[in-house]
């Protein structure tokens, strides 16, 4: 590790890195206000347009751990350089798209700059003193949920009051600044610990059996259940990462060490990321509709998609706000306990939204609640993660644990979206769900939260990250302590 950076300079690191993961999360935002009319934008069907959206979901999945193994292997500042860069270009392809093809291209691109944010949290690793780590890793853990509550009113206004081609041409200049910052502020730290190769056949097995999974997931409403497309889909999955799995547990050099993930630690770790992707995405499927629908429903609160949008911006203020009262939890009692408590609190704003719903107020109260939860909990897995694995894995076990919030984020669309499906009547010739099915919702976020606060309990205390070469887990006999990273203490979590 580098010597610890000034304070000045430390500060400039972690804003760079910090805004870097919040423009790449903005971008999944960027075209919601655009939805209901891309079909016209773009002159395609709607089954068609919807790739806008799914396109950049299933890169980032991908990417998030084979960038995460390249910036392990090559250099985690230039691997963030080359992620920035992919934005700027999949902004400007957009920007002069007419056209579905190109437009999905563009988006597709865009997504790979999701690998941002594991590389961000592994690179403070590197180069923030111990003191500011626990709060930069909260912080920059969390850009993805404050980038997706700044990104939509962001895009909503630009949609509502220019081209919509600005908001890409947009995208693009800021892209473009955040990576001047990331040249100028973010050091390169020398790759002295990682070894062998990249794992092609790995990112290639991973990329088709994820791609597999999650399309048939997103797109399994669309298509049918039990169509033979989506059972295929599901089949291929559990196929290909089946295979996938045997392969890298063989292989010297694999793009992903299923062994450390396996450790007992980490694999609760990743259980709660999906479980707590999960709960934070209800929130956003539920919040954003109940403003927009007609106040004649009884239920609905009749805002514009920007108004809506600009009740969503204190959730993303909170979430900055408490990331840093969620690392000095951390630093006195232990990750373990933030995550704990982040899951908690979120089931505590799911249990507002049963008497809250009503109101704009209440619905802003309830989502500020469950960001809160959101901030301790994203705050605390990259900690415990970083204490499990070896300096030289760091980016790419990252890269694995935000792969579980996506799969998380990816699974609370499908499963909500068919329970407020299910749950809906005819209005006018349209469907709309009912507030019973809104009210169902809000409770199955809830127990995904408490779920996710049941995983955190069974997580071995954690009390300081492993060496460079891997370290037997603390509970396994001969587990001895080793030094502590970012103030996380040897008091029990």
């Amino acid at each position: 590790m580098n010597a610890p950076a000034s304070p000045v300079r430390t500060g400039a690191i972690v804003a760079s890195l910090s805004v870097a993961g919040i423009v790449a999360s903005l971008m999944g935002t960027l075209v919601i206000p655009l939805v209901a009319r891309l079909p016209e934008l773009l002159d395609t069907s709607t089954a068609n347009a919807s790739w806008v959206v799914t396109a950049p979901l299933l890169t980032g999945a991908v990417a998030t751990p084979v960038f995460g193994r390249l910036g392990d292997l090559h250099g985690k500042k230039r691997m963030l350089l080359i992620c920035v860069g992919l934005l700027v270009v999949g902004s400007l392809v957009s920007a002069v798209s007419a056209s579905l093809v190109p437009m999905v291209v563009g988006r597709a691109v865009q997504g790979i700059g999701m690998g941002i944010i594991p590389l961000g949290i592994s690179t403070m690793r590197d180069v923030v003193p111990p003191e500011r780590m626990g709060s930069s890793v909260a912080l920059m853990s969390s850009s993805l949920g404050i980038g997706g509550a700044f990104g939509l009113p962001l895009a909503a206004g630009v949609a509502q009051n220019a081209d919509w081609h600005a908001l890409f041409w947009g995208s693009a200049v800021i892209s473009l600044l955040v990576g001047f910052a990331v040249l100028r502020f973010v050091p390169g730290v020398p790759v002295e610990t990682a070894r062998g190769r990249f794992d092609i056949p790995g990112a290639i097995g991973l990329t088709i059996g994820l791609v597999s999974l999650l399309l048939a997931v997103s797109k399994g409403g669309e298509w049918g259940w039990t169509s033979p497309t989506t059972l295929g889909l599901f089949a291929a999955a559990v196929i290909v990462l089946l295979a996938w799995g045997r392969f890298e547990l063989r292989t010297a050099d694999p793009l992903v060490d299923l062994r450390a993930t396996a450790r007992r630690r980490v694999l609760l770790t990743n259980l709660a990321s999906v479980v707590i992707g999960f709960a934070m995405f209800a929130q956003s499927l539920v919040a954003p509709q109940l403003l927009q629908l007609p106040k004649e429903l009884g239920y609905g609160l009749g805002q514009s998609m920007l108004s809506a949008g600009l009740w969503m911006v204190p959730t993303g203020l909170v979430m900055m706000a408490f990331s840093p009262l969620g690392a000095k939890l951390s630093a006195r009692f232990g990750p373990r306990t933030s995550l704990l408590t982040g899951s908690l609190i979120i089931a505590i704003g799911y249990g507002l939204a049963l008497p809250l719903m009503g109101s704009v107020a209440g619905i802003v109260v309830f989502s500020c609640v469950v960001s809160v939860g959101v901030a301790f909990a994203y705050g605390a897995m990259p900690a415990i993660i970083m204490a499990s694995v070896p300096a030289s894995a760091t980016a790419s076990a990252n890269g694995f644990n935000s792969l579980m919030r996506s799969i998380g984020l990816s699974v609370s669309s499908a499963v909500i979206g068919v329970l407020l499906a299910q749950m809906s009547r005819d209005v006018g010739g349209f469907t709309i769900p009912t507030e019973n099915g809104f009210r169902v919702a809000a409770v199955v976020g809830g127990a995904a939260a408490l779920a996710a606060a049941l995983l955190a309990l069974a997580i071995p205390r954690v009390t300081a990250p492993l060496p460079a070469q891997d370290a037997p887990e603390p509970d396994a006999p001969g587990a001895g302590a080793v030094p502590a990273l970012g103030g996380l203490p040897s008091s029990p979590a």
